[in-house]
């Protein structure tokens, strides 16, 4: 069932979210060859407490951290380790935080020094991806014009679009109706309604869409160890519109890069 939400409800949602892109932020100048996942997630707990927050990821469903982090090869659900990062490594940082009973959940796939074209193009289309099922997540329609519009766009791009890890609902649980593939053909599922909110997240792999689960219980990697790109965003389903309640901004800002992506979906400038 989807539980939609009171625009008072969004605004605290909103608030959620945007402590998860904060915290994003603050990670983004501290991705560098050297740093350890592990020193990184230190960074991002400190930052969601200090925003009143909890780490939303730390201790649901058992996770012992505050995030997922993938390099490379990692598709989702990575466990922080003392391995440092590597020039031409790819990092997906995947977040999540708890405050006035409201979850935020987005993810950013960043690079690390200088990455080979190759794998630069996957970041660039996947998060491409994500705009596209964004655009089609508006009144009228229904979960399968936004898996479509993500499949379509990554497959004619050549790559692997993962099949048994999806989107979701977001509330005041982590996951909540509807479930959110990043497949599927128009015109089928479940059709959207008003004031409902959901984390879209396109994971596409540069080469074979089959992945494989470790022994650890979480860490998922493509089956051919090719590398996999990650992005998500929390989207509201507001005037029959998409609306963003995160944002990428902190860490373009951190970055130095000029964007202007989000700004159809945008109801309100993200600093003041």
């Amino acid at each position: 069932m989807i539980i939609t939400k009171t625009r008072e409800e969004l605004e605290l949602m909103r608030e959620s979210a945007l402590i998860v892109s904060k915290t994003l932020g603050a990670l983004a100048s501290e991705v560098k060859p050297g740093v350890t996942t592990l020193e990184l997630d230190k960074i991002a707990e400190t930052c969601i407490r200090d925003h009143g927050a909890i780490p939303g990821f730390l201790g649901l469903y058992d996770f012992p951290n505050t995030l997922c982090m993938s390099p490379n090869e990692q598709v989702v659900h990575g466990i922080p380790n003392k391995t440092p990062l590597k020039e031409g490594d790819i990092i997906s940082i995947d977040c999540g935080a708890l405050k006035n009973g409201f979850y935020g959940d987005h993810a950013y796939t960043f690079e690390v020094g200088e990455v080979d074209p190759e794998t630069k193009k996957l970041l660039r289309v996947t998060k491409e991806s994500l705009y596209k099922g964004i655009e089609q997540f508006k009144a009228g329609n229904r979960v399968g014009d936004v898996g479509y519009a993500i499949q379509k766009y990554c497959e004619d791009h050549g790559y692997g679009v993962v099949r048994e890890l999806v989107g979701h609902g977001l509330g005041r649980k982590m996951h909540e109706d509807p479930e959110m593939p990043n497949y599927g053909r128009r015109g089928r599922g479940k059709k959207f309604v008003e004031g409902m909110v959901v984390a879209i997240e396109p994971m596409i792999n540069l080469g074979t869409q089959r992945i494989k689960q470790h022994r650890d219980g979480w860490t998922i990697t493509t089956r051919d160890n090719k590398p996999s790109a990650h992005f998500e965003h929390d989207v509201a389903l507001i005037d029959g519109k998409p609306q963003l309640l995160s944002t990428f901004d902190y860490i373009y800002e951190a970055l130095g890069i000029s964007s202007d992506e989000e700004a159809p979906f945008k109801a309100q400038p993200t600093f003041n």
